[in-house]
C-alpha cells in the first residue's frame, strides 16, 4: 500500500463520514434556527427549549436517511473489504 492509496482511502473515509453525518446535522441546525428566531421573536429565552425539538427532528431525520445513511456505510465498507489484499501487500 502506497502513500497514495492510504490519501485516497483516507479520503474516501472522510468523505463518507462526512455524507452520513450531513443529514442528520443539517436539520438539527436548522430546526435548531428556527427555534432561536421563535424565541427572538416572543423574546422567550428559555435555553431547554430547543432541545426537544431537535431531538425529535434528528429521530426522524434518522429514520428517514437510515437507509442512504447504511446504503454509503455498506458501500464503502464492502469496497475496503474486497480491496484489503492490495492494502496489506
Amino acid at each position: 500500500m502506497g502513500y497514495g492509496d492510504a490519501i485516497s482511502l483516507g479520503r474516501d473515509a472522510i468523505f463518507v463520514c462526512f455524507m452520513v453525518a450531513a443529514p442528520v446535522l443539517l436539520i438539527s441546525m436548522v430546526v435548531g434556527l428556527i427555534i432561536s428566531v421563535i424565541q427572538a421573536v416572543t423574546q422567550i429565552q428559555e435555553p431547554t427549549l430547543t432541545f426537544i425539538p431537535k431531538i425529535v427532528a434528528s429521530a426522524l431525520a434518522i429514520l428517514f436517511f437510515g437507509p442512504f445513511m447504511l446504503a454509503m456505510l455498506t458501500d464503502f465498507m464492502s469496497r475496503v473489504f474486497i480491496h484489503v489484499k492490495d492494502y496489506i501487500r
